[in-house]
Parts: C-alpha cells; structure tokens; sequence
C-alpha cells in the first residue's frame, strides 16, 4: 500500500543583499513605473561573496531537516533541482550533500529544466514515495538559483535570487495530489548554451509560451474528471513568477479559456493569485524556486485540507499544474518567520554598489 505522502516540512532562504529597483531605474535612466509598474517588480535579491546557489541549497535544505525533526539517515534521495550548478559533471546535490554530511544508502542527484527543475524533482520524489521503492525512508528535494543577466538586458530588473527545500514524507504540510496537468513544447525561448555566461532571451517567444502552457495545463485539469478540486474552488493559484506582470497576463488567457468571463477571472485574480505574488516582488525571479516561494506565501493562512494550485513553467519548454491540500501543519508559519528574519537582515545596496558586485563577485558583466 502507497504511504501517505507529501511535504512534511519547508525551508527558505534568500541571500544576504537587495537591489530595489528603483535604484536599478536610476542606473539605467528609466522612468521607475517601468519596472515597478510595467513588470510588476519590487526588489532584486543578490548574493554577496561567498554566497551563491548551493550556499542558499545548504541552508534551506537544512532549515526543512530541522523542522522536520527526523533521523537524517532515513533520507534515501536528494533531489537539487537548478540552473545554476557550479559544475557540468558533479551534480549540486553533491555539494549540498557534502555541506549537510548525507551520505550513505541513497540516491543523489541533479535535475535540469529551467525553472520547471524544481518541480520535476518534487515529483519524482513524490512517485518515488508513492512507487513503494522508498520503503518508508523520506526525500530531501531543494529548488535553488541565483539569476543574473548580462548587464542592461532587459531581464535585469526581474533579477533574483532563493532556495526551497522540502522534505517529502508525511503530508504534514501539504498533500499533493498523484494527478497532474503537464504540458510541453520544445522552444528556445530562453536557454544559456555552454560556456555563456548569460542566458539567451527571446522576450516575446517567451511570454507566448508561458501563457500557452498555462491555458493548456488550466484547459487539461479543468476536463480532467479525477482532479480532486475544481479551479474556482482553490483558494489560492500559485504560479512561476519571471515578474508578476507575466502571471497578469497568461491568467485571463488560461481562464478565458474555461469559458470564464472578464469580471469572474478579475475576481479570481485578485481573490487567490494576488496574494501568491507577494514573496516573488521581494526576491525577484528565483527560476527554480519561484513557484514554491509563491506557494510558501499563503501556506500560513490555510486551513487543513484547504485547496490550492501551483503551475509550474520552466522553458525550453515544460509546464505541470500542481493539485494541493493543506496539512495540519501548513499553519506553522515558522519558514515564513525564518525568512523574514532574512528579509531584516539584508543590506540595502545602491546602484553603484551593485555594479561594483557584478564586476567583483560575479566576475564578469
């Protein structure tokens, strides 16, 4: 028989510096309502030195172990999802591995799709679980990345930086559903070839195929007759936030296509997606993360067994839209306090300061 499964425990964790975008305006020559209006986008969150995606790996992974409480040895998989790995051969699990002291009887390894890694990994440790081959023994999955684009593209507003760590055992914190709506297509519509240092993207092409992955995946759910909840009915719908102003406009299409109408989408998105943005405008795009800090936004105010969704979108392209309900646990709030105790922390960078970052820390521009 299957075990309960779903996510027993969270972890988050931001670097330790922040670029509003404002300043960012004001480097740039811009008018600040493009950024802060036009893309929806608060605050950059940038690694100082020493910090980077597996620092930011390590300690989310090791704030979920910790509020999980269990005996370490029980993890028999780690799963990193990133596009930031430091090597192309030893996978970031390794290196996370190595900073937390797991080692032993498991599986270890990396997971590449864009921003949609993060999620891929959740899955297959959720059916690795649910498959029987875990025999009781729990997951460590850890979404993490730091993106950065070549200076005065026009991605470097959405810039951002984050990790979430699960621990998949009991759904303690969330159950998620065994069905999925998933979707792909290939495109290139942002990749970063080998030895690039930046990604490669095509604005337009990029938008196009997040709003068409949406639709579908909404339009796949909606006629799928085993979901366990109807859309209308999830108390809040979490999305993958390259900047919220992309979530603003594949929402309407998604919706629209289940025959909905303006006034009913608009009270949808201001009911249950608002509120999932308020994470993302506070760290920017985090690639792999960035769906889960917006499900870790409104975690907190659920109820046990409340509904919500996630859609995860990452490109190249592949997309999943997540069936959640809410564990005794999703209450606890404790991540979100950890995180906002980063939140205090972090230093407030001027523009000038943030190139001298780029030049220094990064290495290149």
């Amino acid at each position: 028989m299957p075990l309960p499964t779903g996510i027993s425990s969270l972890g988050l964790a931001v670097p330790s510096l922040a670029l509003p975008v404002e300043s960012l305006a004001a480097l740039r020559g811009v008018d600040p309502a493009k950024y802060t209006v036009g893309l929806g986008c608060e605050t950059i969150a940038l690694c100082a030195p020493g910090e980077s995606a597996v620092t930011l790996a390590t300690t989310a992974a090791r704030r979920a172990l910790a509020r999980w409480g269990g005996d370490p040895s029980r993890i028999g998989l780690l799963a990193v999802g990133t596009e930031s790995a430091p090597d192309m051969s030893r996978p970031m699990s390794a290196f996370v591995a190595e900073a937390l002291g797991l080692s032993g009887a498991m599986r270890s390894y990396e997971v590449k799709h864009a921003c949609y890694g993060g999620t891929v990994a959740l899955r297959q440790a959720l059916e690795w679980r649910l498959s029987g081959a875990a025999r009781g023994r729990a997951a460590l999955v850890v979404a993490s990345d730091v993106a950065l684009y070549r200076l005065e593209d026009g991605g470097e507003p959405t810039q951002g930086a984050g990790a979430v760590a699960f621990v998949v055992d009991t759904p303690d914190v969330a159950l998620v559903d065994v069905g999925t709506a998933s979707y792909a297509e290939p495109a290139f519509d942002f990749h970063r070839p080998v030895g690039h240092a930046f990604p490669v993207v095509d604005g337009k092409l990029s938008l196009d195929c997040y709003v068409r992955a949406a639709t579908r995946c909404f339009e796949a759910y909606a006629r799928d007759p085993d979901a366990p909840f109807a859309v209308e009915a999830a108390r809040y719908a979490c999305f993958h936030v390259p900047f919220p102003k992309m979530v603003r406009k594949a929402v309407p299409s998604a919706l629209a296509a289940l025959g909905w109408d303006e006034a009913r989408i608009e009270a949808f998105f201001t009911r249950a997606v608002e509120p999932t943005l308020a994470l993302p405008r506070r760290i920017g795009n985090a690639y792999t993360a960035s769906t889960w800090f917006s499900v870790a936004s409104v975690l907190p105010s659920l109820a046990p067994a409340e509904p919500m969704l996630a859609f995860s979108y990452g490109s190249g392209f592949g997309s999943e839209l997540l069936a959640l309900l809410a564990g005794p646990m999703a209450s606890d709030g404790g991540a979100l306090a950890e995180l906002e105790a980063d939140f205090a922390a972090r230093r407030v960078v001027s523009g000038a300061e943030y190139l001298e970052l780029r030049r220094a820390h990064v290495g290149v521009v």
